[in-house]
């Protein structure tokens, strides 16, 4: 049985999944990530978590989000807060 949970079409599921993963890969200290690569494991395009980055930059008080650098895609410096 598996734990996956499909992924849906509701922006806020799409945040919160977005939300736990960085904050799952960040509790150990920061990371830094193009939108691109890590599209695959949250099931969206990158197109959607650069509006959801921005969008979770705002919201998310359990995370310290910063626009990092830019070169062929923005990357984003994530640690929790």
């Amino acid at each position: 049985m598996s734990a996956t949970i499909p992924p849906s079409t509701d922006s806020s599921s799409k945040e919160d999944r977005l939300k736990q993963y960085l904050l799952d890969r960040a509790k150990d200290g920061e990371m830094y990530f193009k939108s691109k690569f890590i599209a695959d494991d949250v099931g969206l395009s990158p197109k959607e978590i650069g509006a959801l980055m921005v969008k979770l930059r705002n919201s998310a008080t359990e995370l310290t989000i910063e626009k990092w650098s830019y070169t062929s895609a923005t990357t984003w410096r994530v640690e929790t807060a």
